[in-house]
C-alpha cells in the first residue's frame, strides 16, 4: 500500500468563502449608495469638466446666401459667407469666439445694407448639421429659405461646438482672472498662518493651564460654526467700513479688500482649527514631560522638542483644513472683497453676471487644483500618523501656575472678545433702525417679506432643509458606513466606494453647485424633475458633507469588536437586527452627531446651494447674500443672527435629546 506525500496531492481550485444571503444584501446596499454617489458626485463632475473643455465658435463656411436685385429677382450667383468676411473682413476673427448661447449677426457682410431696402435675401446651409436662427425660429440643414430686408437683419448664425483648451488659453490670457489665483493663494495662506497660530495658543491654553472657565471659552470657540461665513463680512463693514465705528483704527486703509477677507476668515475658521489641535494635544504622554524636566529641559526647549512634535500631525491637519476652506469660501469675499478678485467669487461672476458657463466651468477646473491638492496632502500625512498613547502611557495633567494661567486667560480672553464682538455687532446692526443716523432701537429690520431674498419662507425653507438634510443624510451615510466597514470581502466594491465617500471633501461647494447645473439641467437626463425643487436642495447638501459625516460614522463603528456579527451569525440572526437591536443603539453618540453636523451646515451653507434654488425654495443664507447685494445689509444682518439663534437652539436641543436617548442606549457603558 503506497502512501501519498503532501508533495504529491493533486491542486485544487483556491477556497473561498461561501457567500450567504446577509453577504448579497449587504454588497447590494454598497452597490445602491455607491450608485447615489456616482449620481450626485461623479456625473456631475464629469459634465462640468466636459463643458470646462468644450469651446464655441462661428462657423462662416457653413452658410451660404443669394442677394437679388431692387425688384427682388435673384441671379443664382451663390455667395459664401466665409469668402465675403475675408474679402471686406467684416468680422474680427476674435469675434469668432464665443459661448454657447452665442449669436452673429450677418448684416455687417453687407456694407449698404438697409432694412428699409426691397432687396431679398435668401439663406442656406451648407451641411445638414449647419443651424442659424430667425428671429427665434430655428433653422437647419441645406434648404433656402427667402427673407426681406427687414427680416435679415434678425438672421443670426449659431456657434458651432468643438472640444479643446481655448476656454484655459482665454483664462490664463485674461490678467483680471488669472490674478485670481494669486490672491486666492495669497489670502489662503496669510489666513490659514494666523488661524493655526491662534488656534494652536487657545488650544493650548485650554490643555496646558489650569485656568478658569475652560467650558466657556471652548463654547464661545465654537460659536463661528453656526453662521454663514458672509456674517462676519457684515459686521466689519459695521466696524471698520466707510462710516464704521472703528474706522480710524485702519489708519486710512479700507477694509473691502485682503484686510476685510482675512480677518473675517480668521473668524469662521478658527473653530475648525481649535478642534483638530485640541485633539492633538488631548492625547500627550505625560511620561515625556517627566523626562523633559529630569533632564533639566527648560519650559521653552519641551515646548519645541514635546509639545510640537507630538502635535505636528494636528497642525498640518488643521493647516489644510483651513487652507481649504478660505480658497473655496464665496460668502465673506462676496460680501466684503471689493475689487479684490477670489476665485470662488469669480465662478459666481462668470455664471450669475455674465451667463458665461464654460468660463465658470474653466474657473471651477483651476479652484479644484489647490483644494483637490491640500486635500491629497492632508490625507497623506495622516496615513502616516503614528499612535501617541500606549498602554504604559499617562494622561497629561497640567500644574497650577498663576502666571502662566493669567497669560492664558488673556489670551483666551481676547479671542472671546473678538468672536463675541462680531456676533454683538451684527446683533446690533439688526435692531437699529437706520445706521449711523438713527440708532434707536426697532425690530423693523426683522420684516423680511419686505425685503429682496425670499422674505420669511426662505427662514422655513432652510429649517426644512436642515431637517430633511439631517434625516435622510444620517440614515444614508451611517447605513452606507456599516455596510462598507462590516461587509465580507468585496474589497474592489468597498475600496471604490471609500474613495466615492472621501471624494466631496476635496470638492469646494460652488463648483459642486455649478457641475449640478451642467448634470440635472440637462433636459434628456431623467433626473431633470427634480431640478429646482427642495429635493435637490437636499441632495446636493448631503453630498456636499458627506465626507465628514462618514468618517464619524466609520470611526465610531471600528471601536465595535468584530465579535459581534460572529456571534450574530452563530445565532443564524440576520444582519439587519444586529444592526437595528446593537450597532444603532452603541453609536447612538456618533449618530446623534452626525444629524446635528448635517443639520447645522444645511443652515449656514452659501457655495453650494447659490446655483441651485428657485423662488420657491429660496433659502435663508442665500437671503443674506441677495439682501446685502441689494444694498440691505442691516436686515441681511438679521437674517444672519436667526440663523446663528436657530443653529444654537438646534445644538441645545440636541444635547437634551442626547441625554435622554444616550441614557437608555449607553447604560452598558457606566457597568
Amino acid at each position: 500500500m503506497s502512501v501519498t506525500t503532501q508533495d504529491h496531492l493533486p491542486q485544487g481550485r483556491p477556497l473561498a468563502a461561501r457567500l450567504g444571503r446577509d453577504d448579497w444584501l449587504m454588497r447590494s446596499f454598497i452597490l445602491v449608495i455607491a450608485l447615489y454617489l456616482v449620481l450626485t458626485l461623479a456625473f456631475p463632475l464629469y459634465a462640468m469638466l466636459s463643458k470646462a473643455f468644450s469651446t464655441f465658435q462661428f462657423d462662416l463656411t457653413q452658410i451660404e446666401l443669394q442677394v437679388s436685385d431692387d425688384q427682388g429677382n435673384f441671379s443664382g450667383e451663390i455667395l459664401s459667407a466665409a469668402t465675403l468676411n475675408e474679402e471686406l473682413d467684416a468680422i474680427p476673427q476674435e469675434e469668432m469666439a464665443a459661448s454657447s448661447d452665442g449669436r452673429l449677426s450677418l448684416v455687417p457682410l453687407f456694407p449698404d445694407f438697409s432694412f428699409r431696402s426691397p432687396v431679398l435675401y435668401k439663406i442656406r446651409g451648407t451641411t445638414p448639421e449647419a443651424v442659424y436662427l430667425i428671429g427665434s425660429e430655428r433653422r437647419a440643414g441645406t434648404e433656402w429659405a427667402e427673407v426681406d430686408s427687414n427680416t435679415f437683419r434678425k438672421v443670426v448664425l449659431r456657434p458651432v461646438k468643438s472640444v479643446g483648451l481655448s476656454n484655459f488659453a482665454t483664462y490664463f490670457s485674461t490678467p483680471s482672472l488669472f490674478q485670481s489665483i494669486g490672491n486666492s493663494v495669497f489670502i489662503s495662506v496669510i489666513s490659514t498662518i494666523v488661524t493655526v497660530s491662534l488656534a494652536f495658543a487657545f488650544a493650548y491654553a485650554l490643555s496646558r493651564s489650569c485656568m478658569r472657565f475652560k467650558g466657556a471659552f471652548r463654547l464661545i470657540a465654537m460659536a463661528p460654526i453656526l453662521v454663514p461665513s458672509l456674517l462676519p463680512g457684515i459686521a466689519l463693514v459695521y466696524l471698520f467700513g466707510n462710516q464704521g465705528m472703528l474706522k480710524e483704527l485702519m489708519m486710512g486703509e479700507s477694509i473691502y479688500g485682503p484686510y476685510g477677507i482675512v480677518l473675517g476668515s480668521v473668524f469662521f475658521t478658527f473653530p475648525h482649527a481649535m478642534i483638530i489641535i485640541t485633539t492633538a494635544l488631548a492625547i500627550s504622554d505625560a511620561r515625556l514631560y517627566e523626562a523633559a524636566v529630569s533632564l533639566r529641559a527648560s519650559a521653552w526647549k519641551t515646548f519645541w522638542t514635546v509639545t510640537v512634535p507630538g502635535a505636528r500631525y494636528g497642525l498640518i491637519s488643521a493647516a489644510f483644513v483651513v487652507f481649504n476652506l478660505v480658497i473655496t469660501d464665496f460668502g465673506l469675499p462676496k460680501v466684503i472683497g471689493g475689487q479684490y478678485n477670489m476665485l470662488a467669487v469669480d465662478i459666481y461672476k462668470q455664471v450669475i453676471g455674465q451667463q458665461n458657463f464654460e468660463m465658470g466651468a474653466v474657473v471651477s477646473v483651476v479652484l479644484l487644483m489647490p483644494a483637490f491638492l491640500a486635500f491629497a496632502v492632508d490625507r497623506q500625512v495622516q496615513k502616516k500618523q503614528v499612535a501617541l498613547l500606549s498602554a504604559r502611557s499617562v494622561v497629561y495633567e497640567p500644574k497650577p501656575d498663576p502666571r502662566f494661567d493669567w497669560i492664558c486667560f488673556a489670551f483666551c480672553s481676547l479671542v472671546a472678545v473678538f468672536i463675541l464682538g462680531i456676533l454683538g455687532v451684527c446683533q446690533f446692526a439688526a435692531l437699529i433702525k437706520f445706521w449711523p443716523y438713527d440708532l434707536s432701537l426697532s425690530l423693523k429690520n426683522y420684516s423680511f417679506d419686505l425685503m429682496d431674498g425670499g422674505g420669511w419662507d426662505a427662514y422655513r425653507n432652510s429649517i426644512k432643509l436642515g431637517i430633511l438634510t439631517a434625516a435622510f443624510g444620517t440614515i444614508v451615510v451611517f447605513t452606507g458606513a456599516y455596510m462598507v466597514d462590516k461587509t465580507r470581502g468585496f474589497r474592489t466594491g468597498r475600496s471604490l466606494f471609500q474613495f466615492l465617500a472621501m471624494l466631496p471633501m476635496a470638492i469646494p461647494g460652488m463648483v459642486l453647485g455649478l457641475a449640478y447645473i451642467f448634470f440635472f439641467n440637462n433636459p434628456d437626463n431623467p433626473l431633470n424633475v427634480i431640478y429646482g425643487t427642495m429635493t435637490i436642495l437636499v441632495i446636493v447638501t448631503i453630498t456636499h458633507f458627506y465626507t465628514v459625516s462618514h468618517l464619524t460614522a466609520v470611526t465610531a463603528l471600528k471601536q465595535m469588536d468584530s465579535e459581534f456579527e460572529s456571534v450574530a451569525a452563530s445565532l443564524k440572526q440576520p444582519f439587519y437586527k444586529l444592526f437595528m437591536r446593537v450597532t444603532v443603539p452603541v453609536c447612538m453618540p456618533a449618530i446623534l452627531d452626525i444629524a446635528i453636523y448635517l443639520f447645522v451646515n444645511a443652515m449656514t451653507t452659501v457655495s453650494a446651494v447659490v446655483f441651485l434654488y428657485s423662488t420657491d425654495t429660496a433659502l435663508a443664507s442665500v437671503a443674506v447674500l441677495n439682501m446685502d447685494d441689494a444694498g440691505d445689509i442691516a436686515p441681511a444682518a438679521a437674517m444672519g443672527m436667526m440663523i446663528f439663534y436657530t443653529n444654537a437652539a438646534a445644538r441645545i436641543l440636541h444635547l437634551a435629546v442626547s441625554k435622554g436617548i444616550l441614557k437608555r442606549t449607553q447604560a452598558w457603558r457606566t457597568r
